[in-house]
């Protein structure tokens, strides 16, 4: 198993990573992810992903959203808004993204939603929904921290594709240092929640959570990949 790159030895993230071990390696290491990495993934299936990342980050901005609604202190709400204002920046630079892949933003909106990423999205919300702040950080942190560990995976795998590879430009916004950082905070935040919250109490639960989630995320992949004629 990929060694892991964060939380705290023995915190939640990091044993909420090790009880799914295989599951997890199959999300951070999904043959989409390795055509990532070596530039052999196909076209039509990068497309196919890229719009359904869009729509699948409105919800993912609801549930950031609910996270704030959710917060049990200022400094918390504050660092919630943060994050929402961070996201729905991404998500302008993710419209123009998608224009560089030949995508306009009208065909972006007029795209409809995936039955996986409905199940993704509203699956997370309902976590949050019924649970607490930790049950919804712990729904969300497969998304935040895999995707940082999948960019140190592909810089990691000697198959890797630098020159001419057409995924470059995102396998480096997810392997930079600003994304990188994000993830890190997200793993402190969740080895925080997971000691005041009663984490070990909960262990079990939040393990079937998180576990989900990187299912979740695997046959999310796999929509991409399916679209490939």
């Amino acid at each position: 198993m990929f060694p892991p790159p964060y939380g705290a030895p023995g915190g939640l993230t990091q044993r909420l990573r090790e009880s799914c071990a295989e599951r997890w390696d199959a999300y951070c290491w999904h043959p989409f992810v390795q055509g990532l990495a070596e530039g052999t993934l196909p076209l039509p299936a990068f497309r196919r992903y890229l719009v359904q990342d869009w729509l699948f980050l409105v919800q993912f901005a609801r549930a950031k959203a609910l996270a704030a609604f959710k917060a049990e202190s200022l400094e918390a709400l504050r660092g919630k808004a943060s994050g929402l204002n961070a996201l729905l920046d991404e998500m302008r630079m993710h419209l123009r993204y998608c224009e560089a892949w030949g995508l306009s933003e009208a065909e972006v909106l007029r795209e409809t939603e995936a039955p996986e990423t409905v199940c993704y999205t509203r699956w997370v919300l309902d976590r949050g929904m019924a649970g607490d702040i930790l049950d919804l950080e712990v729904a969300l942190a497969p998304c935040t921290i895999g995707y940082g560990e999948i960019a140190l995976r592909i810089a990691a795998h000697p198959g890797r594709r630098r020159q001419g590879n057409p995924y470059e430009s995102w396998i480096e916004t997810y392997s930079a240092e600003g994304y990188q950082s994000f993830a890190r905070a997200a793993a402190e935040r969740m080895d925080a929640l997971g000691l005041s919250h009663g984490g070990e109490a909960r262990f079990a639960a939040l393990s079937a959570t998180f576990a989900e989630a990187a299912r979740l995320e695997c046959a999310f992949w796999q929509m991409g990949l399916d679209a490939a004629p």
